[in-house]
C-alpha cells in the first residue's frame, strides 16, 4: 500500500458511505430497524457496527486528545439509536480517516501500531491496519446493501470504478 493509495481509498469510503447513507435515510424506520437475521440484526445494527469498528481502530492510530472519545466498549455496540445522529457521525469520522490519510508517508506505512485487545498485545505494520480498515467498510457495506435490496428498496452502485472514474 502507498499513501496515495491510502488516501483513494479513505475518498472511495467516504463516497460509498454517503451513497448508502442517503439510500438509506429515505427509508421508513420500521424497515431501518427490522431484523433481517443478518449479523448484526439490521440495516441500523449493520451501519452501527461499521462506525464502530472505525472508531475502535482510529482510537488506536490516533493520538489521544480530550477532543476524541474513548472507542465503544464492543463490536455490537450500538453508540446511536437515531438515524440522524448515526450520519452525523458516519460523516464526522469519514472526514478524520480521510484527514489522517492526507498526512501518511511510505515510511509509516510500514511502521508497526501495537494496541492490546482483550488483554492480547499485537503490533502490525499501518499499512495492513488500513488495509483492514477499508475492507472491514466494505465488506459491510455490502451486507447493508444487501439488506436495502431484501427490504424492496433500491441500493445503490458502490463499485470502487464508479468512484474513480467519477473523481479523475
Amino acid at each position: 500500500m502507498t499513501p496515495e493509495h491510502a488516501r483513494t481509498f479513505a475518498g472511495y469510503n467516504r463516497w460509498a458511505n454517503e451513497r448508502l447513507y442517503a439510500a438509506v435515510a429515505v427509508l421508513p424506520d420500521a424497515d431501518y430497524r427490522h431484523d433481517l437475521q443478518a449479523f448484526f440484526g439490521s440495516l441500523h445494527g449493520t451501519l452501527n457496527h461499521i462506525l464502530v469498528g472505525d472508531l475502535i481502530w482510529l482510537g488506536r492510530l490516533e493520538v489521544a486528545t480530550e477532543d476524541v472519545a474513548p472507542p465503544p466498549p464492543g463490536l455490537d455496540a450500538i453508540p446511536f439509536e437515531d438515524f440522524a445522529g448515526l450520519r452525523a457521525a458516519r460523516q464526522e469520522v469519514d472526514g478524520r480517516i480521510a484527514a489522517f490519510c492526507a498526512e501518511l508517508a511510505v515510511e509509516r506505512l510500514a511502521a508497526p501500531v501495537a494496541y492490546v485487545r482483550r488483554g492480547v498485545a499485537y503490533a502490525e505494520p499501518l499499512w495492513q491496519i488500513l488495509a483492514h480498515l477499508f475492507n472491514h467498510q466494505t465488506h459491510h457495506r455490502g451486507q447493508a446493501h444487501a439488506l436495502l435490496t431484501r427490504l424492496g428498496h433500491p441500493a445503490p452502485e458502490l463499485d470502487l470504478i464508479y468512484h474513480l472514474r467519477a473523481t479523475q
